[in-house]
């Protein structure tokens, strides 16, 4: 039965951790890869898995290495930020250097990333794990403060480091965005360093889900003119991308 068979691949996959729909399909043999995904689906809307490029893992495995609000977050709008990191992955170019921050969007970019030799400088320690199970890809951790929110790092000294590091591109998030108010975060700390992240790139792209829409945060680190493309889902206003469009963002 269905719910016999849900309940078997939540239960193994918080056994194994993280399997691939082939692996999956070894255990269920009966079904096919499409009923397969299907599973999974429902499963990551019930919140007892979280799918990733090729298969899907256990939310207990992000767990491991995260805070119970990191988790929290990691499993809310997931379709609309894989598909948002999916566009900005695609956007992609081998042999660059890039930033990108530690929001739960950015670790759904790291899933996306296909393995090529690229660059990435990231704050967020589990985008960091996540890209490190790539082979041909260089990753650096920034050093700081441990965000515990959003299981990061941050530190005022981090405009030294900045000092001596080339990255063309910034691929960064939001907590929160309206127009009048920009786009923000809850640590001061994390939106210096934002801050500094998209004065140092050439291009910024800014991945933000429209659950984001319409919430203040404490903190603003960048407006309109500050980015260069913004990358949401099918949710997004028309009048919002409007705005973006007379300041020649690129709405993607």
């Amino acid at each position: 039965m269905k719910k016999d068979r849900l309940e078997g691949i939540a239960e193994l996959l918080d056994k194994r951790g993280r399997l691939g729909l082939a692996q999956l399909g070894t255990y269920f043999p009966e079904v096919s890869q499409m009923t397969l995904r299907r599973d999974l689906l429902q499963l990551e809307q019930a919140g007892r898995i979280i799918r990733v490029r090729g298969g899907a893992m256990s939310v207990k495995e992000v767990q491991k290495v995260s805070s119970e609000p990191y988790a929290k977050k990691t499993a809310m709008h997931t379709d609309a930020k894989i598909k948002i990191a999916q566009k900005a992955a695609s956007l992609i170019e081998e042999n660059s250097s890039l930033f990108m921050d530690g929001g739960t969007t950015s670790l759904c970019l790291a899933k996306e990333l296909p393995d090529i030799n690229i660059h990435v400088f990231t704050n967020g320690l589990a985008v960091a794990i996540e890209l490190a199970q790539k082979k041909n890809l260089d990753v650096t951790v920034l050093g700081g403060q441990v965000l515990k929110d959003n299981l990061s790092t941050a530190s005022p000294v981090a405009k030294d480091y900045f000092e001596n590091t080339n990255f063309e591109l910034a691929i960064i998030s939001a907590s929160a965005f309206t127009p009048e108010n920009g786009f923000s975060c809850g640590s001061m700390v994390e939106a210096d360093l934002l801050k500094m992240t998209r004065k140092k790139a050439k291009t910024v792209y800014m991945m933000l889900d429209s659950s984001k829409i319409g919430k203040i945060m404490p903190h603003t680190f960048a407006h309109l003119e500050d980015i260069n493309v913004l990358i949401t889902d099918d949710e997004f206003p028309a009048d919002l991308k409007e705005q973006f469009a007379q300041r020649d963002i690129v709405v993607m």
